[in-house]
């Protein structure tokens, strides 16, 4: 049995790679926050059509007693994992959080609420996971990345919050690939870089994109499935933008 675990299945990613993968025979744990899963029609309906192949659980990876209470949950169904997917990630928010322009719009709050999910949330979740994907078989630890984290490829500035949670997180997948190969040695850990996807993250910020730039969160999944499946122990610790090619750090 290949078991994979799909964090923020919520989101448009997260649902669209829930979906992908059901369809693959694959059995699923997803996650959304806060237990609020009963809100979200669409895992619900796959639910109803996938039954005991997909499970729903709670996880806020915010809060280490969230991820931590999830995995032992994880641990109840299933004592190995081939595939970790978190595809949680915080750009912006309803309270205020926003990319920020210039110097003046830098914000404390907003730059912890940033690190929290987009760098600590991915540590903490390699931390809980570990023993569920430490066995014989190949093992997949991966986050949605960004290539806004990438500090040679910055050219345009701003954008603080979100550029430097993702370059930290890009650092959490060199550094966990160095201990994992140690720990782990079938577990290759990457970061996956989806393009600009048609989801409520990117929505703002679609208005200047050149055409065929924007993405389905379907097709976004497709694409992400295949440079996994495709993943070499050599690969492990590096980010990977949807195409198959690595974004340098």
């Amino acid at each position: 049995m290949y078991n994979a675990l799909v964090i923020g299945a919520s989101g448009g990613i997260g649902i669209a790679m829930t979906e992908l993968l059901l369809k693959q025979g694959i059995h699923v744990i997803a996650s959304v926050r806060e237990h609020r899963i009963n809100k979200f029609e669409q895992l619900n309906t796959l639910k109803s059509d996938y039954k005991s192949q997909l499970i729903l659980i709670s996880m806020d990876v915010s809060t280490q007693e969230s991820v931590e209470k999830a995995f032992s949950s994880i641990s109840g169904h299933t004592n190995k994992l081939h595939l970790v997917i978190n595809c949680t990630g915080l750009l912006h928010n309803s309270k205020g959080l926003q990319p920020e322009k210039r110097l003046e719009d830098i914000n404390a709050d907003n730059l912890s609420q940033s690190f929290a999910i987009n760098s600590i949330g991915p540590l903490l979740i390699a931390r809980y996971a570990l023993p569920l994907l430490r066995h014989e078989k190949r093992s997949v630890l991966s986050n949605i990345s960004a290539r806004v984290g990438s500090i040679s490829d910055n050219r345009a500035g701003g954008w603080y919050a979100y550029r430097a949670a993702k370059a930290a997180q890009n650092m959490i997948t060199k550094t966990l690939a160095i201990e994992l190969n140690r720990r782990s040695p079938n577990t290759i850990c990457v970061g996956l870089h989806p393009g600009t996807v048609n989801t409520e993250l990117s929505k703002p910020f679609q208005r200047n994109l050149k055409p065929g730039q924007l993405t389905t969160a379907e097709q976004s999944a497709d694409y992400l499935y295949k440079v996994i499946t495709e993943l070499e122990q050599k690969d492990s610790g590096k980010v990977f933008a949807w195409d198959g090619s690595e974004i340098l750090p």
